[in-house]
């Protein structure tokens, strides 16, 4: 199986960083990806990947929240990091409309550089949307014919964006937010609209820890270790007798496919 959202850069690993990838190992991942969400995050996590090489990739890009720092130097900077073998996709990039930590305006000129990178790289895109559909459509669309593909990381919309989304030929992320009894039950009967070689699989971890993950640790915090029990509960749900062992396979090959890896 193979996480494609994990923020193995944030200060909540960095006192076990080695041991939460062994673990991810034992646990029977066989890769994942690094999330880069600013200039920063995006040239630790392709070191990290680097260092972890046989097991880690990494993707670079500005996250929404992040946008208002978009400059042209950011831009040749993630031009040249995305040069390295290490890193697989421009993201996360997109649009979160239900913050604004930065404003719509700057997200939608990051998003939109972004995108046009990813096309003049051959690179698919690592995509954010939250509360922002119509316009995140909007600007993505035209490139479409230009990417080389794009995943919504951690899909948590309508049945109506997920279906434009499936439309566009998109692949969709899927977390451990399905798991949450709370949140996640209209994700989990959309489970089974979803055509299998376009699911793909993440913990977004340290975030989202799967609600109904027996054993849950005391620090609430999510490993990509935890990925087989998101893997089990979506295989359960999507009600089409897929066996655990046979989506952990076919959505790993959906990544590699995805993200160029190879076998």
């Amino acid at each position: 199986m193979f996480e494609i959202g994990l923020n193995l850069t944030s200060n909540q690993f960095d006192k076990d960083r080695a041991d939460v990838v062994e673990r991810a190992r034992q646990a029977g991942l066989g890769g994942m990806l690094i999330t880069g969400t600013s200039l920063e995050e995006s040239s630790e996590a392709q070191r990290l990947a680097a260092q972890y090489a046989d097991f880690c990739w990494s993707t670079a890009g500005v996250h929404p929240h992040q946008a208002s720092g978009w400059n042209k130097e950011v831009e040749d900077a993630l031009r040249k990091l995305a040069a390295e073998p290490k890193v697989v996709a421009i993201g996360e990039c997109g649009l979160d409309f239900n913050r604004n930590f930065s404003t719509p305006e700057d997200q939608e000129i990051a998003f939109s550089a972004q995108l046009a990178l990813a096309a003049e790289l051959g690179l698919p895109v690592f995509l954010h949307c939250r509360d922002a559909h119509p316009r995140f459509a909007q600007l993505l669309e035209p490139w479409l014919p230009r990417l080389s593909g794009a995943v919504v990381h951690c899909f948590t919309g309508s049945r109506e964006e997920l279906e434009h989304y499936l439309a566009l030929g998109l692949s969709i992320g899927i977390t451990g937010w399905v798991c949450d009894e709370r949140r996640g039950l209209d994700l989990r009967e959309m489970l089974p609209l979803i055509p299998v070689d376009k699911l793909l699989l993440e913990t977004d971890a340290p975030y989202l820890l799967p609600r109904d993950m027996p054993n849950k640790p005391k620090n609430r915090r999510n490993e990509p270790s935890f990925l087989p029990h998101i893997v089990s509960q979506v295989a359960l749900w999507r009600g089409k007798g897929e066996s655990a062992e046979w989506l952990a396979k076919a959505t790993d090959d959906n990544a590699r496919r995805l993200f160029g890896l190879g076998e």
